[in-house]
């Protein structure tokens, strides 16, 4: 959430910036400095009162002290003409304030100078490429061809069980998920990050905390009964452990890591690159969080994009970083790298990662802050990473490993899997 003393102090700046994401956002930040300002007033005036009923709650004591009983009962009616009007100027400061969440929380992250405008997908720009297209002497099957031969994921049991997008992995194909997932915690540990096992669930301040909330898109799966959400990514629970908490200058970097499944609804991208593991609505995921000084945010971001490319490497992938365009970055993020990985059955690229940073506003919504050296309060900035999302990692896996006798499994691997092929 945008900080509203930023958007007295930068209204023009803010105005240029989300039109990086084709939003112009004149009339509703105008809309919210007129509430502010009338907030202000309001504000104003009850702390006037407020500091009047102090004044006449220690006149009327003394009155009575003295004996003056009338002048004395004569100053309580003004005060309960005063304490009406304080209630009325309360009631109105926190209505104003309501008001002006609500139209903050429409307004997405402003695109950090590096980020470029841009409508969607084609507009990214490529950063950096490694790695070569894998060659083959015979016609590569894709992986759900592969899965199915193999006997290693099983869509259309997912389908009977549940539905669309929910596969079950099996057998060795349960093996390869399980060794993955300790790999990236395993990688994860040994770059400083904690590891945690969070709640699945989350209520709705959490929601709010990280941006997921208010669900726009209707992408998060709700539990009515219990007003509980679905967690889309670890990130939403491992966040919010900082909500509503001042740390010390001297806690940071703070690195967490954990492993989830993770729920998607996607909605509106039926019959969108949903073949196989592209797109599902249940899937596995290790996830990087940071919570940073704000002076360490460029590094940070730099530090787990270099965790994630080494990553990649080690499971002998293809691999390209895109900087995400205005209006390709999300809500939250101020900007944005997405991995993609080659599929070399498919010929196309997929995502596996997304590393962002959202500088104060997930932690404005959170209220996360920190005490400097000078006593102040600040804001924090935070961070976080897929490192890494698992379907399109085994998608990429299973085509560009397959041979005609099988899968050969990435050497960094056999350890957790017991087996060096499928």
């Amino acid at each position: 959430m945008l900080e509203i003393s930023r958007i007295r102090n930068e209204k023009e700046t803010i105005i240029e910036g989300l039109k990086k994401r084709n939003i112009d956002a004149t009339e509703t930040l105008n809309q919210i400095l007129g509430l502010d300002q009338e907030w202000r007033a309001t504000k104003t005036q009850l702390e006037s009162i407020s500091a009047e009923l102090n004044s006449l709650a220690k006149e009327i004591g003394q009155l009575f002290k003295e004996g003056k009983q009338a002048e004395a009962n004569t100053a309580k009616t003004k005060t309960s003409e005063l304490k009406d009007s304080e209630s009325k100027l309360k009631e109105r400061v926190d209505e104003l304030d309501k008001e002006i969440t609500q139209l903050l929380y429409t307004l997405p992250n402003v695109p950090n100078e590096l980020v470029q405008s841009g409508r969607d997908e084609k507009d990214n720009e490529t950063v950096f490429e490694f790695g070569q297209t894998p060659e083959f002497n015979f016609e590569p099957l894709p992986h759900w061809e592969l899965a199915k031969k193999l006997n290693l994921i099983d869509f259309e049991l997912g389908v009977k069980v549940t539905g669309a997008g929910f596969p079950f992995y099996r057998g060795k194909g349960a093996r390869l998920q399980r060794a993955l997932i300790a790999f990236f915690l395993d990688e994860a540990h040994n770059a400083g990050y904690e590891e945690f096992i969070p709640p699945h669930v989350v209520n709705e301040a959490s929601g709010y905390g990280t941006g997921q909330l208010p669900d726009k898109e209707g992408q998060m799966y709700y539990i009515g009964a219990d007003d509980l959400y679905l967690i889309p990514t670890a990130e939403v629970p491992l966040t919010n452990i900082f909500r509503d908490v001042i740390l010390p200058d001297d806690k940071f970097s703070i690195k967490l890591t954990g492993y989830t499944p993770c729920f998607r609804r996607e909605a509106g991208s039926y019959g969108k690159d949903v073949r196989g593991l592209n797109r599902l609505h249940q899937f596995d995921k290790v996830e990087i969080v940071r919570v940073e000084h704000p002076d360490n945010t460029a590094a940070a971001l730099e530090e787990m994009i270099e965790h994630v490319k080494g990553l990649l490497e080690k499971l002998g992938l293809q691999y390209r970083i895109l900087r995400l365009c205005g209006g390709d970055t999300g809500f939250a993020s101020a900007m944005t790298y997405d991995f993609e990985v080659y599929s070399a059955a498919q010929d196309k690229w997929l995502e596996v990662s997304s590393c962002s940073r959202f500088d104060t506003f997930q932690s404005n919504r959170l209220k996360l802050r920190f005490k400097g050296a000078d006593k102040k309060t600040q804001l924090c900035h935070t961070l976080n990473g897929s490192a890494l999302a698992l379907p399109r990692i085994v998608a990429a896996l299973l085509e560009n490993h397959q041979t005609e006798e099988g899968v050969v499994i990435p050497e960094v691997l056999r350890k957790y899997t017991g087996f060096d092929s499928i």
